[in-house]
């Protein structure tokens, strides 16, 4: 498993200025790690959290549980991401987190971390501003499963993705593992089954992208950023974004 430090240290720096007493301290931290097979749950919905999980490698999936036993997925997470570190101010969580295809996640208990925040208050602003960076993309969600018709929903999920991959160096050249199924996709975007592979046919039509077997490759990305009605401003990235 990659070093968790180093995996936190480059994802905050996507986004704040560290200075090097934020580094150290982000070094002390006491983690514990595990890998997790597709589907396999380490967040449970009503759980009670004590750590914040940090994703070393692979894909997560943040969903929320429905009574019929079905599943909303609200946000996908990659390396380096803080999927739920709203579970430090908060009794009980409000939605589970599954691995999507293989991934190793990291452990950090809470009492570590804001013991941490007393002692450098600006990494404190570093993992708060992950927060908010979270509440941005759920904001984009909202608006892309409302208000954008089918072709362009799942357009602007895959350029977030890919966009999102390539600020942390995740992507090689113009592919990038995805590994979500095509049920998950329709978990996603609120789409039938039919829907996602009708969906699927028209993106691969318009010769800007290809999806399969847990791959997407972008081909034409300005196309495929306006098939998907897409503005990277939402992610408040200090890096480039593709071009």
């Amino acid at each position: 498993m990659d070093n968790a430090h180093e995996v936190l240290i480059r994802s905050l720096k996507e986004h704040s200025r560290l200075a090097d007493e934020d580094v150290a301290e982000v070094c002390s931290l006491a983690w514990m790690a595990r890998n997790y097979e597709p589907n396999e749950d380490f967040i449970r919905q009503g759980d009670v959290p004590e750590f914040a999980a940090l994703v070393v490698s692979g894909m997560v999936g943040r969903y929320h549980l429905l009574q019929t036993g079905g599943r909303q997925f609200l946000s996908f997470h990659m390396s380096g991401d803080l999927p739920d570190a709203q579970g430090l101010f908060i009794e009980r969580m409000d939605h589970g987190l599954c691995a999507i295809g293989p991934a190793s996640v990291a452990f950090i208990p809470h009492k570590e971390i804001l013991k941490a925040f007393e002692r450098r208050p600006s990494l404190g602003i570093a993992i708060w501003r992950e927060t908010l960076l979270d509440a941005a993309i759920f904001r984009e969600a909202i608006t892309n499963n409302s208000a954008r018709p089918m072709r362009a929903r799942m357009a602007h999920l895959f350029c977030e993705l890919f966009c999102r991959a390539r600020v942390s160096g995740l992507n090689h050249g113009n592919t990038l593992q995805v590994p979500i199924s095509l049920v998950q996709l329709g978990e996603t975007l609120g789409m039938a089954i039919a829907t996602v592979n009708r969906t699927l046919q028209e993106l691969r039509a318009s010769g800007a992208m290809d999806f399969r077997d847990g791959e997407l490759t972008v081909l034409k990305w300005r196309e495929l950023q306006e098939l998907g009605d897409f503005n990277p401003d939402y992610l408040h990235t200090r890096k480039q974004t593709p071009p």
